[in-house]
């Protein structure tokens, strides 16, 4: 009997192998739409006066110093948001301690808070006329309208990505193989770089790799606190804005062409990481 109703079901089956091809063209359509034509796009108007023009508008010197500044910025953010991740994530999955919803409520503020508002609080507090301003000027500080306060900026909007990769990771894993390493004999620090770490190195990666991106593309945040300063505060994604609203749209998209190489780097790394240690991968995510 359960083979015969099996073989009734064929029709219900071939059915759902239409709809899932269905499923599949219409996401299909929607990245082609969506992401690929865009991104195609892009390379095809910053080489559409030739690589002669390309490279000009690339080497232009505000352009350099916005790749440069872009650069600069991340070295500094994704490294903060490393430490700040791995304590947090460390500190929220392995303990328990008053106050422990409000830190994680926090850590997801960023998710929420437009990253204008955010900007725009840092200027309320360090600027000029703002809360802390007339003392860090007194000391011959500047935080914005220079490059502290773009690092600032970009590490707010950034800091959610690795503890958010990180803390639900830890959780599944327990605390078993941790405790077992103290009751051996193991320190604090030899537990955390034996046991810990190589357990969440996968995790760990990930998470950087998506803030490192979203820190080289941030706008919002770092628009409001740059000053919009050519050749001295301005970001890619700042100057690919300046050169468009100027109609300077070769150089404007050929600037932006080297945000979509960053962005397909990462890609890159991230699909060569899954398959050279797929199985690794998989072991540590389940």
């Amino acid at each position: 009997m359960l083979v015969k109703k099996a073989v009734g079901f064929t029709p219900a089956l071939a059915d759902s192998r239409w709809v899932k091809g269905l499923l599949i063209a219409t996401a299909l359509a929607f990245l082609m739409l969506f992401l690929v034509l865009p991104l195609v796009a892009v390379f095809v108007e910053a080489l559409r006066r030739g690589t002669d023009a390309y490279w000009a508008a690339l080497m232009e010197p505000d352009a350099v110093a916005a790749i440069k500044l872009t650069l600069i910025v991340a070295v500094i953010a994704v490294p903060m948001n490393l430490l700040f991740g791995v304590a947090a994530s460390w500190c929220i999955a392995k303990f328990d301690f008053r106050g422990k919803d409000v830190l994680i409520t926090l850590i997801d503020l960023p998710f929420s808070v437009s990253p204008v508002i955010s900007g725009l609080i840092y200027v309320l507090l360090f600027g000029l006329h703002g809360l802390m301003g007339p003392f860090l000027k007194s000391q011959g500080i500047q935080i914005i309208f220079a490059v502290p306060g773009l690092v600032l900026a970009t590490v707010f909007v950034t800091f959610p990505f690795v503890a958010r990769e990180l803390i639900p990771l830890m959780q599944e894993q327990g605390n078993e193989e941790e405790e077992a390493a103290l009751v051996l004999g193991a320190s604090g620090w030899q537990t955390f770089w034996r046991v810990t770490l190589p357990n969440i190195k996968w995790g760990l990666l990930y998470g950087v790799l998506l803030c490192n991106a979203r820190a080289m593309g941030e706008f919002g945040a770092v628009s409001v606190v740059s000053g919009h300063i050519r050749g001295e505060t301005n970001t890619m994604p700042l100057h690919v804005e300046i050169l468009y609203n100027e109609y300077n749209l070769v150089a404007a998209f050929a600037v932006a062409s080297v945000l979509a190489m960053l962005a397909l780097v990462t890609l890159v790394v991230k699909s060569v990481l899954e398959w050279r240690f797929g199985a690794e991968l998989a072991a540590t995510r389940h």
